[in-house]
């Protein structure tokens, strides 16, 4: 019985594990930096390498794997995709960590299903599965805590995931404000949008230049608003305002938590970002770094730093 138990969950493990290849696929295009994008590539082969052990214990056990697995994790792992993305991102990485869990899971179970048909090479396959689960959940577990500080995180979400998470949190703010003030601040919300992106649509067809002038002149619309807002008390209307400036990195040098930031080098910048201690603020900066210079060892320092506190965030002692 703990044989066909055996293999039974070994072919699960397999149509999981395809569905976790492709969603490693699919996540590499959310990288934010170079590092993180060949990680998860990475991952993807790794992921392949396991299925092929996995495939390898079947036939070894008198078993055949299932050879749909591939084809439904794949469909399995799209349609995962499509479904996310009318998601908030921490709950799209939530899916994800709860797959990596089950896989977890199942290969301590596996382990001790082969232990008692006295299988040792599945044993010791298992292990390794375990061991390789342990890690991404891990680290699914530190991105989620880099999320919720604030970022930037190793992933980014995608246009309809920041949506669909900016109106969560609407959803769930305070109702202070009073109803004319919602009403403007909700019909300013829904038409700027449409009014930015055809201005921008006829600026393409003038030119580079014309785009980025008008860009200047949303930034420039943006920073004036919180001025107007912030004078007229509407406090979290223009903290709004600055955090969706400070997201875009549309900020001025003088706003970010790094004086004199446009005349660092990449070790000053480096070195200045290591000593911030507030996540946000590591985010603003790189937000900036990337709207401007873009210099890569930046970025990158900026997102391991984050997810050195959020590490320390999420420990257990």
């Amino acid at each position: 019985m703990s044989t066909s138990t055996l293999i039974a969950q070994l072919r699960v493990a397999l149509q999981l594990t395809n569905t976790e290849i492709q969603i490693a696929e699919t996540r590499v295009v959310q990288a934010r930096t170079e590092a993180v994008r060949r990680e998860l590539t990475q991952n993807a082969a790794n992921g392949r390498d396991r299925a092929a052990a996995i495939e390898e214990a079947l036939r070894g056990l008198g078993g055949l794997p299932d050879l749909v697995s591939p084809f439904l994790g794949r469909t399995l792992a799209a349609v995962k995709a499509v479904a996310e993305q009318a998601q908030p991102f921490d709950e799209a990485l939530l899916g994800d960590l709860a797959l990596e869990q089950q896989l977890l899971g199942r290969a301590k179970y596996i382990k001790a299903l082969a232990t008692a048909a006295n299988e040792p090479t599945v044993v010791a396959l298992a292990t390794r599965l375990a061991t390789a689960h342990t890690a991404t959940v891990e680290w699914l577990e530190t991105v989620l805590a880099e999320d919720a500080l604030g970022g930037p995180a190793a992933l980014r979400r995608t246009p309809f995931q920041a949506a669909a998470g900016t109106a969560v949190k609407i959803v769930n703010a305070p109702a202070t404000w009073s109803a004319r003030r919602l009403d403007r601040a909700l019909d300013a919300a829904r038409a700027t949008p449409d009014r930015l992106s055809a201005l921008l649509g006829r600026g393409a067809h003038a030119g580079d230049v014309a785009v980025k002038t008008l860009t200047a002149s949303r930034d420039a619309a943006l920073e004036a608003a919180e001025d107007v807002t912030r004078s007229e008390g509407v406090d979290a209307v223009a903290d709004a305002i600055h955090t969706a400036r400070s997201a875009s990195g549309t900020l001025d040098a003088d706003e970010l938590p790094i004086a004199d930031y446009d005349d660092l080098n990449v070790s000053d910048a480096v070195a200045a970002i290591k000593d911030l201690t507030n996540p946000t603020d590591v985010r603003t900066v790189v937000t900036y770094e990337e709207a401007h210079k873009n210099r890569h060892g930046v970025v990158s320092a900026g997102q391991t730093r984050v997810a050195a506190i959020a590490k320390d965030v999420i420990s257990v002692d």
